[in-house]
């Protein structure tokens, strides 16, 4: 802290409109100085003064990790509410193109160009169709190359901005509308839509580009970006509690979701496996973000068969290659000798711990030099970037919320894992004894249809508007609101019942799981290969009794999955109105900022359904049952409180080690054929001069589905 005030003293810390980038080391150096300097205010009075002078005189990127850190981490801040990353950087998430009309928005022009669209509809939509229905095929003309997440070619609008008469789109639309002062808080707010569209880069076309609407999801990449500030490499785990969550282990059993969870997204496309990384190997996969930072600099991108060899910082090359052949050979050796000569065993199963820690890089490793922030060297060398430099060029690879766009992120993630996997070669498999629960058996598991499809969802970007500020009586009056509409992944809620006979009372867990059958090429998986791609959906405490038990879960109790969230303007609006009638902000205002998005737990599917396999897990709980109940995941996220884990059985149980088929299939364990089926919306759009609506949206329609 005492250096950062030294540098801002000196005029040397990173200034105002630069790039920050949360893993450049010299960045980080003055952001967790900032933050320091924000955590260790001593009263609230304090923190309020240090956060206003911050944001007054800080970078702003730099700013908002600190605070945002601090108010996850301060015990006296729980239930704060921030605006998510994506409504107060929306630049780091929607093209530029998109970005620049936001930023040029001015009402008075918008209202002069409207009174043009009547005409140019007419023109387009009226004289331009009658023309190609000479032709037999008009229609393929109009969609053979339009995505589904492209609505509104599909309705005849156009990429501008358009305002109606209606409140804003989403998923749960009816939670928000449950409050009257809610909708009193938007009665003189004018609200501005304009269609959004993913990246798609004809010069670096890919396979990859298929899988835009998943990888350059808001709330997916805002996933990765909040996980790594719950567990920052940087944070103690013992003063900050982090390990009590089993930092390490729970670090490398998220990126396994992650990539599984990317799999599957693959897998529904054709692609299969996710391509191996090297340094010393041509990148298959190029990447064109078409992001724009605050001050006017584009992103790099990356083309097709890029070679990393012939570029970067070679130093850092060295000392990542350097610490894979280091974690490699303890893993190989089977322990490891700390700086005092103590060995550790790595043939123990909770060596995994150490291991993840490792693999993080995060300060409770035993080697603070060796593998302490090795992460951040990868970083900056793949975005070629010195660690000394004042100034970064903008790279999706320097900061959390950017990263999961870029295909090469999966790969470089898959070498972690395949390192971890090193690991389990040497930890002997579960036995028949380990997993069987005597006693207990599971008759009968029926799951509801699983369906995927593309809703449309509108994201606050009114931080971009350019506009000059309202003030009426001094007061700031937030009159205007700019939203942008896009097509996003969802699935229809489900639901699964199961059967399980007990002989007795037994306190149990259950976890279940899905995941592939088949490869790309249709093959069906082995279950020992295919361990890695199932995705955990619940996990969840339970009191047996003798009999028949029916156990009814549906997708909406997932007690890790976040929904739709309030928008920047509704906190500003809802927080003005208590102010003004001096009511109380109901609970349901407040949204922790952790939480895998409950519309991406499924991937697209096919039309004629995916094959995949669900498996539910019966075992002995071993925990306390209060652990389970006093977690409220509404309220606080609950990092470093240890109420993440149920019991004491590793992450991804039993799925964590090899398999043992001969072994695995015990009466409490249940394995179930289903299939997710994608059905798409907007098919009959497709033919415009059969919708007297074309050219409008069309919200009766939509409201259909």
């Amino acid at each position: 802290m005492d250096k950062y005030y030294a540098a801002y003293i000196h005029g040397s810390t990173l200034p105002k409109k630069g790039f920050f980038g949360a893993v450049a080391y010299n960045q980080f150096d003055e952001m967790y100085g900032l933050f320091e300097f924000l955590y260790y205010a001593k009263t609230w009075e304090i923190f309020q003064r240090n956060v206003c002078w911050a944001r007054m005189h800080a970078n702003e990127g730099m700013f908002v990790q600190a605070l945002t850190l601090a108010i996850i981490h301060r015990d006296d801040l729980q239930g704060l509410v921030l605006p998510t990353i994506y409504e107060i950087f929306p630049q780091y998430f929607f093209n530029r193109k998109f970005v620049y009309n936001a930023e040029k928005f001015d009402f008075d022009v918008w209202r002069k160009n409207i009174m043009y669209e009547k005409k140019y509809k007419d023109i387009m939509y009226k004289d331009y169709v009658p023309y190609f229905k000479k032709f037999d095929n008009y229609n393929y003309f109009y969609t053979k190359d339009w995505k589904m997440w492209q609505w509104w070619k599909l309705m005849g609008l156009g990429e501008r901005w358009y305002a109606e008469e209606h409140s804003m789109i989403r998923d749960n639309v009816e939670y928000f509308h449950q409050d009257s002062k809610h909708l009193a808080a938007f009665k003189n707010v004018r609200m501005f839509w304009m269609p959004v569209d993913y990246t798609r880069d004809i010069e670096i076309y890919n396979e990859e580009s298929d899988l835009s609407y998943f990888t350059e999801d808001l709330e997916w990449n805002a996933f990765w970006y909040y996980f790594n500030l719950d567990y920052a490499p940087f944070l103690d785990g013992e003063a900050f509690g982090l390990n009590k969550d089993r930092r390490g282990e729970y670090y490398v059993y998220t990126v396994r979701q992650i990539l599984a969870r990317y799999y599957l997204e693959r897998l529904s496309h054709g692609h299969g496996e996710i391509p191996e990384f090297s340094f010393f190997t041509e990148i298959k996969t190029g990447y064109n973000p078409q992001l724009i930072h605050s001050n006017g600099v584009g992103f790099s991108y990356r083309k097709n068969y890029y070679e990393f060899a012939t570029h970067g910082i070679f130093g850092y090359l060295h000392k990542v290659e350097d610490f894979f052949k280091s974690v490699e050979g303890i893993i190989t050796k089977g322990y490891y000798t700390t700086s005092d000569g103590k060995e550790i065993s790595m043939r123990d199963p909770e060596a995994i711990e150490i291991i993840g820690n490792l693999l993080q890089g995060n300060v409770d490793n035993y080697d603070k030099y060796f593998a302490t922030f090795w992460y951040m060297f990868a970083h900056m060398y793949v975005a070629n970037v010195d660690a000394n430099s004042k100034f970064v060029y903008p790279n999706v690879f320097m900061n959390y919320e950017t990263m999961m766009r870029d295909p090469l992120f999966y790969m470089f993630f898959k070498k972690l894992s395949n390192t971890f996997n090193r690991f389990h070669n040497f930890i002997t498999p579960y036995s028949q004894e380990e997993l069987h629960l005597p006693g207990v058996s599971i008759e009968k598991v029926e799951v509801s249809d699983l369906v995927t499809y593309f809703d449309l969802y509108d994201f606050d970007v009114t931080n971009l508007l350019n506009d000059k500020m309202n003030f009426v009586n001094d007061t700031f009056i937030w009159d205007t609101t700019l939203l942008a509409r896009q097509m996003r992944l969802n699935h229809k809620d489900f639901e699964f019942n199961i059967t399980i006979k007990s002989e007795n009372n037994q306190k149990v867990v259950i976890r279940t799981y899905y995941g592939p059958k088949n490869d790309e090429f249709g093959r069906v998986i082995s279950l020992n290969e295919n361990r890695e791609n199932f995705i955990e959906i619940d996990e969840f405490y339970y009191e047996l009794k003798p009999g028949l038990n029916t156990v009814q879960r549906n997708s909406k109790d997932y007690f890790w999955l976040t929904h739709d969230r309030k928008t920047y303007t509704e906190l500003y609006k809802f927080i003005v109105s208590a102010m003004e009638d001096e009511h109380e902000v109901s609970r349901y205002f407040v949204e922790p900022p952790c939480g895998f998005p409950d519309r991406l737990l499924l991937p697209r599917g096919w039309q004629k359904g995916m094959p995949m396999q669900f498996v539910v897990f019966v075992y002995e709980f071993n925990g306390t049952a209060e652990a389970t109940t006093n977690y409220d995941a509404a309220f606080y996220c609950g990092a470093g409180s240890g109420v993440r884990r149920i019991d004491n059985k590793p992450y991804g149980y039993p799925f964590d080690r090899e398999i043992d088929e001969h072994a695995f299939f015990v009466p409490n364990i249940f394995f179930s054929d289903v299939k997710i089926y994608h059905e798409d919306i907007f098919e009959k759009f497709s033919k415009p001069e059969e919708n007297k609506n074309f050219g409008k949206f069309d919200y009766s329609y939509y409201h259909k589905f």
